[in-house]
């Protein structure tokens, strides 16, 4: 008998008992067909649900014992020296287990929340009972000791029932997780998030700030390296030849005439550079003219042909207009420099309390705010007088780049 007729004979056997056969006629039990890979049967998202849940109960205990610690003891002590003091440390460790609490939230459950501002330095800076006072009237940490105090009990609930549904209640684990980790997401939202609307405000004000002091700092640096490595050397080396000079007046007239006159030629180039300075300061036909004809004198300088349209029926605040003016000289640069541009189109308007800005290139595109380049720094200025910087540069170009400034009527600015 040949072994094609016996593997013939032995599909038709197989086939015969009703076993599956595999692609090349094998059965089954012959290890043809392979199993599936096995799987979970919830998905990434409901798995880190579990976990939270599971974590409710230790997070809940150490919350607990930390809060019956301080917070039984200072009350007790409060009637001596140590016992405010007590109460205020206690406070200020609640706004760090409030911030490991709204870590976990965001690794586990997704659920984002801004960070509360910092306690007032000022107040911390002033002296020991005003630090004292400051973190005694802390409402975020309050609020954490209320959530450290609500969890325990539902760390339990949580706990158990997270943990009888692994093992008897499967199919309805998905559900039952989804449901208690809404109610921690909303616990978490309502007694871990900042006070209100006002606080979030105050701590984007304190950011801005810090942002406006390194610029001036940074301004301050440039303005003193350009006086002394600019217009100040030149003045040195002038007030010396202006000294020579005299030396040979009655030796060497000549001599005496050729060096004043490369003297006046030093004094033309440290006025200009005085000029230049003052301009990048702020320029006087800013101050004379406005924002307009300030934008022409700048769109002139660029190596790229420019339009400028400036719809402004009135002047605003002059710091806003200021900011405008650099902003729009920032940008016209970068379009000089990097955009390979043959034209830019720069449009100014108002609408409503906003002052709008619109810088447009038929350069190469891939401008962006990424990476710490210029774009990003400008954008933290703006940031910092609650303006706004928008990007949209598609390699290959167009770049149209808006920025948004707070109008201020001029009078009150």
């Amino acid at each position: 008998m040949t072994a094609s007729s016996m593997t013939g004979k032995a599909a038709k056997s197989a086939a015969g008992r009703g076993l599956p056969r595999g692609p090349h006629g094998a059965s089954a039990q012959d290890g043809g067909d392979r199993l599936p890979p096995a799987r979970f049967a919830f998905d990434a998202r409901t798995w880190r649900e579990v976990a939270y849940l599971l974590l409710d109960l230790p997070m809940g205990l150490l919350g607990f014992v930390y809060v019956a610690v301080w917070l039984y003891a200072g009350v007790l002590l409060a009637v001596t020296v140590v016992g405010l003091p007590m109460l205020a440390a206690g406070l200020l460790g609640m706004r760090a287990l409030g911030r490991w609490e709204r870590r976990r939230a965001r690794w586990l459950l997704g659920v984002r929340i801004d960070e509360p501002s910092p306690l007032s330095r000022q107040r911390r800076n002033a002296g020991f009972f005003a630090w004292v006072w400051t973190a005694l009237k802390d409402p975020v940490a309050w609020r954490g000791t209320l959530y450290a105090f609500i969890r325990l009990p539902w760390g339990v609930l949580t706990f158990a029932l997270t943990l009888v549904s692994l093992f008897v209640a499967w199919p309805v684990l998905g559900h039952l997780a989804r449901a208690m980790s809404n109610v921690d997401r909303a616990m978490v939202r309502g007694l871990l998030s900042p006070s209100s609307e006002l606080e979030r405000r105050i701590a984007e004000l304190e950011e801005d700030r810090g942002v406006v002091v390194d610029t001036a700092a940074a301004d301050l640096r440039r303005i003193e390296r350009d006086l002394h490595d600019g217009a100040q050397a030149r003045l040195v080396a002038l007030a010396m030849g202006l000294g020579l000079a005299k030396e040979k007046l009655l030796e060497d007239p000549e001599a005496a005439a050729r060096m004043v006159d490369e003297a006046h030629g030093e004094v033309k180039l440290a006025l200009q550079e005085l000029r230049d300075l003052a301009r990048g300061i702020h320029p006087a036909i800013l101050t004379d003219r406005g924002l307009g004809p300030a934008l022409s004198s700048v769109a002139g300088r660029c190596t790229v042909p420019v339009a400028v349209t400036a719809e402004l029926g009135e002047r605003p605040a002059a710091a806003i207009e200021g900011i405008a003016y650099f902003t729009v000289s920032e940008l016209l640069q970068n379009v000089s420099k990097h955009s390979r541009a043959r034209s830019a189109e720069v449009e100014v308007w108002r609408s409503g309390k906003r002052l709008l800005i619109q810088v447009r290139d038929d350069g190469r595109g891939g401008a962006s705010t990424e990476g710490g380049s210029g774009l990003a720094g400008l954008a933290e200025r703006l940031g910092s007088v609650d303006g706004l910087l928008a990007v949209e540069s598609p390699a290959g170009g167009p770049t149209v780049i808006t920025a948004e400034l707070p109008w201020r009527d001029r009078a009150a600015g």
